[in-house]
């Protein structure tokens, strides 16, 4: 049950920032194909690469991992 929350926030996250999987392929040094198989599931994302991704979005990694429903910010 966290586990879609969590593919799917990745994928929510990155369509509210209107960011495409290459874009953010960019931001993680990777490739869209890798950010496709982290969104469907198929592979798990390092947490090197969530702290990345919190810090681009500015929320916490526990909103990004679906362990929380309501963001928090890192930074004000």
């Amino acid at each position: 049950m966290v586990e879609q929350r969590l593919y799917k926030r990745l994928k929510d996250m990155r369509e509210d920032h209107d960011l495409s999987q290459a874009a953010v392929a960019k931001i993680l040094q990777t490739n869209q194909q890798q950010i496709s198989r982290w969104e469907t599931g198929t592979q798990m994302m390092g947490v090197d690469k969530y702290v990345i991704l919190a810090q681009y979005y500015n929320v916490s990694v526990d909103y990004l991992l679906g362990l929380i429903d309501k963001p928090k910010k890192l930074y004000e």
